[in-house]
């Protein structure tokens, strides 16, 4: 069986320079894939490419066997993808509810999306804050409604971009608990990360991406040793 997701032989190019080159990378289902890199080093340009928000110079996306390489980021997410960002993106005058409710009552629970929100809400402990604008959020707070709101969609593939910015300790060892439920229930989360302790504590596999390349792949403990990424970014004293 195919992995979820498939990235084949990815180039992207600005100009002279490229951002990204030959990379291949796959995600599997009920599992947490990491990637990691330093800054530059090209991360959330791959996710542009993976949700179709980017076309690649060479190579290809596939998706549950499909080849997605050129089809638009509404499609993609019609079969069953869908992202956080980089940069906090919330509708910052709605509710913490109404945040999760635009995207359940778009996606495959509809019918039932008030008691699907209401779900997500007591998962993620949000019961205090739900009906509080998200404008008054905590930064570490709003990371999380905003992976509810991704989570509303009921994806089968999730990409979170530094989800834990921001967050406490406390909410971090949280939110560990929960992407290793959402991989129990079946989903393939890729999760970029600089919070090494979680990445390496909650994922399964870790892709290493430097400089538009990648330059180690494997299980944690395989990546903690080795000495390209020790170098090129955990540090030569890691």
């Amino acid at each position: 069986m195919p992995s979820l997701l498939e990235v084949n032989d990815v180039s992207v190019a600005f100009g002279g320079h490229r951002a990204l080159d030959g990379v291949a990378l796959s995600a599997e289902r009920g599992q947490i894939t990491g990637l990691i890199g330093p800054n530059g080093a090209g991360k959330s340009t791959l996710f542009d490419v993976i949700c179709g928000l980017r076309k690649p110079l060479t190579g290809h996306v596939n998706m549950d066997g499909k080849d997605v390489t050129r089809s638009g980021p509404a499609q993609r997410a019609r079969m069953g993808l869908a992202r956080t960002f980089q940069r906090l993106e919330l509708f910052g005058r709605l509710t913490v509810r109404d945040n999760l409710l635009v995207a359940a009552e778009l996606g495959p629970e509809r019918r039932r999306a008030g008691t699907f929100v209401d779900g997500i809400v007591d998962r993620l402990g949000l019961a205090d804050v739900a009906d509080e604008c998200s404008d008054n959020l905590t930064t570490g707070m709003g990371r999380l409604v905003e992976v509810g709101r991704a989570m509303a969609a009921k994806p089968s593939l999730l990409l979170l971009d530094e989800p834990a910015a921001g967050q406490d300790p406390e909410e971090t060892e949280r939110f560990a608990v929960l992407l290793r439920g959402l991989a129990d229930d079946g989903t393939a989360v890729l999760l970029v990360e600089h919070d090494m302790e979680l990445v390496m504590n909650v994922c399964d596999q870790v892709f290493v991406l430097d400089l538009g390349k990648i330059i180690s792949s494997g299980p944690p403990a395989v990546i903690r040793r080795d000495e390209l990424v020790l170098a090129a970014y955990l540090g030569e004293q890691a």
